[in-house]
């Protein structure tokens, strides 16, 4: 199933011919079959121009076309859950001419997104939520007085969002309940089950069909006539037959009646199961567990499922992505280096990674120290815990994680991480915005919702310099549980080959000095503000530049001496109202320093849920170049005329 230069060359002629997917209704398999390589083609193309997810998208091609060709869309509910396999589902659902905008400014997201399609039934982003909401919806359409008839609600679940606890909870409560709802297990890296053939694909249609299921309620019926012990014994003999020749008796216990596994490429063996499922009526949940390969029909995605999970353009026929241009090394990069070399010096430390090793740049470490790299799959709050439990014993644990993901551990962080003062290091990439993956991803509020945590140290990166220092002060550092924020990116350039020292905890620094305005950063946007400064200087506003470093605790004396010195203080942070700012207004009010008629500002990201663009044009939106720092400053001070502020940038 390559793709074919001919194919590249000529346009496609059944997807010409779908916009919907009641476009699908009256095709045969081989026609469903020529379509699913089509959009395989088309999908490579589109993201190969805008980047994007890859290797889950090419593998859930014919379950998507199979899933719509069966199902009737949108009536029928359908939840992708993570949303990042959904470009297939995307191209068949009325966006196939916006998918050349996939994940840029003003384009459509990478992920589902309720408000962009009535096909997309419920937004995801982050993993494992799938299975709770089809259940809540499951259950609303059978509270419903006027119900759909024969409405069904599927749930695609996979590329390991199984490994998250949160799906078992779900899977736990719904198979208490008689609600009908269909979980499609996408098994996309073998984890769960062996390979499967032809055999597997024909009792999993037999045990799908209506004879079977007729026949397993007639048996239920005689049993019920059994003795209570008879009884119980009948019932575990058939779901044991069944476990043992489809390996589902996980899933069973749960609850769910078990179907599978079969080939999920094969439309064959896809199509009669899929519509034997969707004429049930069977009102216990059913998991359907189809095995797909990541990456399928494109030998470059196949060979590399880790680096072509998520990828940016890439050269169609090679495979080979496009370099950046800079020779500047990532935050990521510079952590995870900074990580292994403190680590050769101190054998207690090690890294917990929720199933991104590449995302975080724990690969490197694991390949140096494998013994002391642990990967919990998609499992923020076992992870937190976890290290909780290493750092009790002594260990110096490192968690590294997205911002946004981090959200998830949020119980774990106050109970068994700072209420009990151990010392776990946070490491939180990604934060602030992060471009193409948009609102999903963005790691807008983790200053805000661990500021308000008793016992935690917070930090952010300047630069890389400053980020190798807060490694070091991490590894140093036992009182506390602490964490050490930076952005996607890449850092200035500095040299960051000398040996670095510790930080002084608490403490921040002033980086230029000036004596009308002092605006302190705290995070990634030192250089805009050096920047907005600099030009600040030439219109005659001297300015002073504060790197905060610190927003818990505060460094109160360098606030103190700028509050007092100057005529406006302003702050400046990639985070959410309620973080770092507030923490300087609560500081300044309390001490009375606003008494003496001090202005006082804050610059943060706006009080919405910012769309997907470049980080660079997501920033000018935000007002937080060095043009709107120039501008909040002069509006602040009352200078009225700001047309010619670009002049002075």
């Amino acid at each position: 199933m390559k793709i074919s230069e001919q194919n590249n060359n000529k346009k496609t002629k059944l997807l010409e011919q779908i916009e919907f997917p009641s476009d699908l209704k009256n095709f045969n398999t081989d026609e469903l079959r020529i379509l699913s390589s089509e959009i395989r083609d088309e999908i490579i193309n589109i993201v190969s121009k805008t980047g994007g997810h890859l290797g889950a998208n090419l593998g859930v091609v014919e379950l998507t076309v199979a899933i719509h060709h069966i199902f009737n869309t949108p009536t029928d509910r359908l939840i992708w859950d993570v949303g990042h396999q959904s470009y297939s589902h995307k191209i068949l659902t009325g966006r196939k001419n916006k998918m050349k905008n996939l994940r840029q400014g003003g384009g459509i997201s990478g992920f589902t997104n309720r408000s962009e399609s009535i096909y997309d039934a419920f937004g995801t982003g982050h993993s494992s939520t799938s299975i709770s909401a089809g259940l809540g919806m499951a259950v609303a359409r059978d509270l419903k007085e006027k119900k759909e008839k024969n409405q069904n609600v599927i749930c695609v679940i996979g590329d390991g969002a199984m490994s998250a606890g949160m799906a078992y909870e779900a899977m736990n409560n719904a198979g208490t309940m008689k609600n009908k709802l269909i979980v499609i297990l996408n098994d996309n890296d073998m984890s769960i089950s062996k390979p499967v053939g032809a055999m597997s694909a024909y009792l999993s249609r037999i045990i799908s069909s209506k004879p079977y299921r007729n026949m397993r309620e007639l048996g239920k019926k005689i049993t019920k006539k059994l003795p209570e012990s008879l009884k119980e014994t009948a019932r575990r003999a058939e779901e044991y037959a069944r476990g043992m020749v489809t390996g589902g008796t996980l899933f069973e216990e749960l609850g769910f009646y078990y179907i599978g596994p079969i080939d999920g490429h094969n439309l064959e063996h896809l199509l009669p199961i899929l519509e034997n499922i969707k004429n049930t009526e069977q009102d216990t949940p059913i998991l359907l567990h189809v095995i797909t390969k990541k990456g399928c029909g494109y030998i470059p995605a196949e060979r590399a499922l880790d680096k072509m999970h998520g990828v940016s353009c890439f050269d169609v026929t090679t495979g080979i992505q496009k370099k950046t241009g800079t020779r500047v090394p990532s935050y990521t990069n510079i952590f995870s280096n900074s990580l292994i070399k403190e680590a050769k010096k101190d054998k207690k430390i090690v890294a917990i990674t929720a199933a991104m090793p590449f995302g975080t740049g724990l690969e490197a470490f694991r390949q140096k120290y494998p013994n002391r790299y642990f990967d919990v799959g998609i499992a923020e709050q076992h992870a937190v815990t976890f290290a909780a439990g290493l750092a009790a014993e002594g260990l110096k644990p490192f968690v590294a994680i997205y911002s946004s993901f981090l959200q998830r551990a949020y119980d774990q962080i106050i109970h068994d991480v700072a209420l009990q003062k151990l010392p776990v290091r946070f490491a939180i990439d990604r934060a602030g915005l992060v471009g193409a993956d948009g609102q999903t991803h963005a790691g807008a509020f983790d200053i805000a919702y661990l500021a308000c945590v008793p016992n935690m140290v917070l930090m952010a990166a300047s630069n890389e310099l400053e980020l190798t220092r807060m490694v070091k002060t991490a590894t140093e550092y036992s009182d506390l549980p602490i964490a050490f924020r930076y952005p996607r990116g890449f850092g200035w350039g500095l040299d960051i080959s000398e040996p670095v020292k510790p930080l002084e905890i608490g403490k921040g620094k002033i980086v230029k000095k000036g004596s009308k305005v002092a605006i302190i950063s705290y995070g990634a946007r030192l250089i805009e503000t050096l920047d907005a400064a600099k030009a600040l200087d030439k219109m005659g506003i001297s300015t002073t530049v504060a790197d905060a470093r610190f927003a818990k605790p505060l460094d109160i004396d360098l606030i103190n001496e700028l509050a007092s010195n100057h005529q406006l203080l302003l702050t400046i942070e990639e985070g959410s109202v309620g973080g770092f700012g507030s923490l300087v207004l609560n500081e300044l009010v309390n001490n009375g320093k606003l008494d003496s008629g001090l202005k006082f500002r804050t610059i943060a990201l706006p009080d919405i849920f910012q769309k997907q663009n470049t980080q660079e044009k997501q920033y000018e939106e935000a007002g937080m170049n060095s043009s709107a720092i120039i501008e909040h400053v002069c509006r602040a001070l009352d200078i009225g005329d700001l047309k010619h502020i670009s002049n002075f940038v």
